[in-house]
C-alpha cells in the first residue's frame, strides 16, 4: 500500500478552449485524481494569465491549481494523463511532506477554498 501524500499540481490549458471545454478539462483532471485514489481538498481558478514565453504559438494560458492528497504510486499514472492530454500545455506536481510544508500547503488549500466560495 502507497502512503498518502499532500500534493499541489498546477496546469495551464489551451486558451482556445471554450468555457465548457476548460471546465470539462479540469474535471477530467479532478476525475484522473479521484480514480487514482486521491482526494481533491481545494482548487484555485488563476483564470487565463499571460506567458512568460510563447508556448505553442499561445501568448497566453489558462491556470488552474488543485491541492490534494493521493498515495504516492498514483502521481506517475497523473502525470502520464496528462502528457497524453493536448491541451494541457505545462504541467508541475509539488510533494508536501515534512510538517512545516504540510502546514504551509493546509494554509494554501483553506486559502484557495474560502476564495472559491
Amino acid at each position: 500500500m502507497s502512503k498518502v501524500k499532500h500534493y499541489e499540481t498546477m496546469f495551464i490549458l489551451k486558451p482556445t478552449l471554450t468555457e465548457e471545454e476548460t471546465a470539462a478539462q479540469i474535471d477530467l483532471v479532478k476525475a484522473n485524481i479521484e480514480k487514482n485514489g486521491g482526494e481533491v481538498v481545494s482548487c484555485d481558478n488563476m483564470g487565463t494569465k499571460q506567458l512568460a514565453y510563447e508556448i505553442e504559438k499561445n501568448k497566453r494560458g489558462y491556470y488552474y491549481v488543485i491541492y490534494f492528497r493521493a498515495p504516492t504510486n498514483s502521481i506517475l499514472e497523473l502525470e502520464r494523463n496528462y502528457r497524453i492530454n493536448e491541451n494541457l500545455m505545462r504541467f508541475i506536481f509539488i510533494k508536501y511532506e515534512s510538517k512545516k510544508e504540510i502546514a504551509a500547503w493546509t494554509k494554501m488549500s483553506d486559502e484557495a477554498a474560502k476564495k472559491a466560495n
